[in-house]
């Protein structure tokens, strides 16, 4: 067992379960563990603290910090919930290796994970659609200015209580300028980086009425690879598409889900290059049923609008099958409402328990 320093004085009272905004509410605790001399050490389960960084510290200067984002949910029978859980390990993993930082171990990432939801049960929110959700972090330490992997590195886990990430349907543009990723960059890598670059176009593209942009590949300008950030989904005359992950578009989780489940229920499902002009034929000739996006964080999430250059199309949402079924399908799992016929679901013991 990881060792635990429970905190004595909880906020959990102050929390109000029907208004938690999104990523602003934290609960008590955190992991927290240090890499040095080439291994894991001081894995301790504590306090959520502000930490004291020096000035120097590498990721600061030089951007070695990578992250991911995972959910626990409350089973109806009140025993915390988590899905997948080795396959945010894994990701994480991959993520180090593209940005030259060391492994976390997969057992220990999912006992550590295992063991702060278990602590945290109390703050998963009971809504359905809602969750704790889980942030774990990994930064480069050294005190040095100079471009070169760090020697040490702090490694922490966060929960939070949230409920839906978009509360109304996007409206998306399509993105000719900018770029999100290239092959042969970090467009895998779930990297702090990969998001910076990406706020002063996002930025760009709020002032101009729309949510979100869903990019293009870097060389031609013309593939469609994902939105903001979401994998992405088109439904055109009832066949299920999505850009193949070819290292520029991030390996969602939930992406692989979807369509592991759509295949089970028998649905088509294409998982191919998409042009942005195929796209917006298939708007105008009315052969698009549906576009969604999905991610950790929004689960499934409808689009009503895709805007490129001075062409728009226009989707009306109430009218979508695909979507609703499939968030309804993942919602239902994670609160062991529907049966979990793939064992993705695990089931932690009882908050009592703990």
């Amino acid at each position: 067992m990881i060792p635990v320093n429970l905190t004595s004085n909880s906020r959990l009272s102050s929390l109000d379960f029907d208004n938690i905004p999104f990523g602003k509410v934290f609960s008590d605790h955190m992991f927290y563990a240090e890499f040095e001399n080439g291994s894991w050490q001081k894995m301790e389960i504590r306090p959520l603290e502000k930490l004291q960084i020096h000035p120097s510290n590498l990721a600061w200067h030089y951007g070695q910090s990578i992250f991911e984002g995972m959910k626990a949910t409350m089973h109806t029978d009140g025993s915390p919930m988590l899905m997948r859980p080795e396959m945010h390990a894994r990701r994480m993993n991959a993520s180090a290796n593209r940005m030259c930082m060391p492994n976390f171990p997969e057992d220990k990432f999912i006992e550590a994970v295992s063991q702060l939801v278990t602590i945290e049960a109390e703050w998963i929110p009971p809504a359905k659609g809602s969750a704790l959700y889980l942030r774990p972090l990994m930064f480069a330490a050294d005190e040095f200015i100079g471009v070169r992997p760090s020697e040490k590195y702090i490694y922490i886990i966060m929960a939070l209580p949230v409920g839906p990430y978009y509360s109304t349907p996007l409206k998306l543009k399509a993105e000719e300028t900018y770029i999100r990723a290239a092959d042969g960059g970090t467009g895998e890598a779930k990297t702090a980086g990969n998001y910076a670059a990406s706020l002063y176009p996002w930025k760009k593209a709020k002032d101009q009425g729309y949510d979100q942009i869903m990019w293009l590949d870097a060389k031609e300008k013309k593939y469609i690879q994902e939105a903001g950030t979401m994998n992405i989904f088109f439904v055109i005359n009832n066949i299920v598409i999505t850009p193949k992950t070819t290292g520029s578009i991030l390996k969602g989780i939930t992406r692989d889900s979807i369509i592991q489940i759509l295949n089970d229920e028998g649905y088509e499902v294409e998982e191919r290059e998409i042009t942005i002009d195929e796209l917006m034929a298939a708007g105008k000739d009315g052969s698009l049923n549906e576009v969604f996006g999905s991610g950790t964080a929004a689960v499934v999430i409808h689009v009503k609008e895709v805007g490129y250059r001075d062409l728009t199309i226009s989707l009306d949402p109430s009218k979508f099958k695909v979507a609703p079924f499939i968030k309804n399908y993942i919602d239902s799992m994670r609160d062991g409402s529907r049966e979990d016929k793939f064992g993705w679901t695990i089931k932690l013991g009882l908050p009592t328990e703990a």
